[in-house]
């Protein structure tokens, strides 16, 4: 399982996930120039919401990288054929581009950025749920099962001989035992290996139920508002409430879902399906809490995002009975916690 660590510390990790370059926009929009094909330096570090000596800076530490990946440095005829065929007006005596995939590199090496970080967020979800899909291929699952047998066989042959064998000859060596119990404490670390990498082999390809359905979040990023709406309303039934009703349209008088609970309570849901590196701010809860209080009389209300939520946004849900339901609480939900307030 690739990691954020991982992303920026292994030249190859990155290489895997490269041709991912569509979680770009789905984090944030990424403007090219007329060509449609590239960015210029300003355009990656607005991207992002750094400095422009953040991407250079970058750029001087990792040139042969991100060349590799379409990063390139145009000047002469070069850049005077880029201009006419692009209809970019400037004077400058040399342009530097990026390529989308040069910009998703730079998203996996730039560690000071928001921005940055939520692209490699999404990747890592994308890449957990490519992993966790089901694949039906018997030759590799046989391969699999092979590699498992061999290593347990070979561990067996290590416990259950060699180690009883150097344990005989120790006993009957006086001259080699010195070296001899020196090969018996080698063996037995060979064999130590095995059983952690059997364990560790396990552990990864079994369920994680320390996070379960953690694809889900870039699933639901891919949606569009409707059907982030009747996803949410899915998890209600789920967790019992009844009448559930996807509002829609523009007549919803600020409200997405209307429910109620298992015991009769009326629900009211807001949906915001925003991407990762947004917030929802105290303006948008001030909004919901009107509309949730005062038209609808909801005894629970919920004010659920794909993103986080400010402080103050926080603060001001905690005050008025709203359940602030983000990014992070979301992804528990959907994977198969119930929300304290509907129970």
């Amino acid at each position: 399982m690739i990691n954020e660590t991982a992303l920026l510390e292994s030249p190859t990790l990155r290489c895997s996930v490269l041709d991912r370059t569509d979680v770009l926009d789905r984090v944030k929009t990424l403007t090219l120039l007329p060509d449609g094909m590239h960015v210029t330096t300003a355009m990656v570090a607005t991207y992002f919401e750094v400095g422009l000596e953040a991407i250079k800076s970058l750029v001087k530490d990792n040139r042969t990288e991100l060349e590799a990946n379409g990063y390139g440095l145009l000047t002469g005829e070069e850049l005077r054929s880029f201009k006419n065929l692009s209809g970019i007006q400037s004077r400058t005596r040399s342009l530097a581009l990026f390529s989308r995939r040069a910009v998703l590199n730079v998203a996996m090496l730039l560690r000071d950025s928001e921005v940055a970080r939520h692209v490699r967020v999404y990747l890592l979800d994308m890449e957990y749920q490519a992993r966790t899909q089901p694949v039906e291929n018997p030759v590799t699952a046989d391969v699999v099962s092979l590699d498992d047998r061999i290593d347990q066989r070979i561990t067996h042959i290590l416990g259950k001989t060699v180690v009883p064998m150097f344990n005989a000859l120790i006993e009957t060596s006086g001259e080699h035992q010195r070296e001899l119990i020196a090969l018996r404490a080698g063996v037995q670390r060979i064999e130590k290996r095995l059983r952690q990498h059997n364990a560790r082999l396990q552990r990864l390809e079994g369920p994680r139920e320390d996070r379960p359905l953690a694809g889900v979040m870039a699933s639901m990023d891919a949606m569009n508002g409707r059907e982030f709406e009747e996803r949410v309303a899915e998890l209600l039934r789920r967790d019992g409430c009844t009448n559930v009703v996807v509002q829609g349209g523009g007549r919803d008088r600020g409200i997405d879902i209307t429910a109620l609970t298992a015991d009769g309570r009326r629900i009211v849901v807001q949906c915001k399906r925003f991407a990762p590196h947004l917030s929802i701010t105290s303006p948008d809860v001030q909004k919901f809490v009107g509309a949730a209080k005062v038209l609808h009389q909801s005894e629970v209300a919920l004010f659920v995002a794909t993103c986080p939520f400010t402080r103050d946004a926080l603060n001001i849900a905690a005050e008025s009975g709203i359940t602030a339901v983000h990014r992070g609480l979301l992804e528990e939900w959907s994977a198969g916690a119930p929300l304290t307030v509907l129970e």
